[in-house]
């Protein structure tokens, strides 16, 4: 798959079903009576370090090396269970505090068009804050 394309959706060979991931998750956490500490604090702190394990894979690493690690199976496996847990934690946090991902999604993008409009973004990772108009 080219780099930077974004693949259609009917292309995709599965999709995330966010609600069927919280429900699934609720189901998970209450199996084992964890729903006590489960809270917003918890919950972020969890998704803060799961994300530090994400960056201590391509730590120290070249460009071409963090490149390279689509191209080795031990390590695209440790990159999709730290960004698997990374997502687990951030369904648990909106679900406790009753956000609709999936919506938030989407109307996070629609800001983004507008914070960064194509014709004026293209080429350029410069945040729209400290772009000049």
């Amino acid at each position: 798959m080219p780099r930077d394309k974004a693949v259609p959706p009917s292309e995709r060979p599965d999709s995330l079903n966010f609600s069927g991931c919280t429900e699934r998750l609720r189901e998970f956490t209450a199996a084992r009576n964890w729903e006590r500490f489960h809270d917003p604090k918890n919950l972020s702190m969890a998704l803060a370090a799961e994300a530090g394990e994400l960056l201590e894979i391509f730590q120290w690493l070249t460009p071409e090396q963090a490149e390279a690690v689509r191209d080795s199976t031990l390590d695209l496996d440790l990159v999709r269970d730290e960004l698997a847990d990374i997502l687990i934690y951030a369904f648990r946090m909106a679900d406790v505090l009753g956000i609709h991902l999936s919506q938030s999604v989407n109307e996070k993008i629609t800001k983004n068009e507008v914070r960064y409009p194509a014709d004026v973004s293209r080429g350029s990772a410069l945040k729209y804050s400290r772009r000049e108009e």
